[in-house]
């Protein structure tokens, strides 16, 4: 079995979704592994129906019902103008 990255290994993990603010038509959620210094380990994404945080909650508990958000979304707009919400995230150890 491999070995799950925590927060009390240093590692952290990041669930992040978007408003198709562009009309591009791939709403996605993303879950990002980051190592203690902030480095971009893997990353991982799936598709939702439809934009922003609900959206991204209903269909993570459906793919990865195993994986918790842990923290409130947070609101951003990118450079480009896109919206976006970030949210902390861990495997479930139950």
């Amino acid at each position: 079995m491999a070995r799950q990255c925590t927060p009390d290994d240093g590692y952290r993990m990041t669930l992040i979704c978007y408003n198709d603010t562009f009309g591009y038509g791939w709403r996605h959620v993303d879950l990002f592994t980051h190592d203690a210094d902030g480095r971009e380990l893997n990353w991982v994404h799936w598709q939702v129906p439809a934009d922003g945080p609900d959206a991204a909650d209903e269909v993570t508990d459906r793919v990865e019902p195993q994986l918790r958000r842990t923290s409130e979304w947070r609101h951003s707009v990118s450079a480009a103008g896109m919206d976006y919400w970030e949210a902390d995230a861990a495997w479930d150890e139950s």
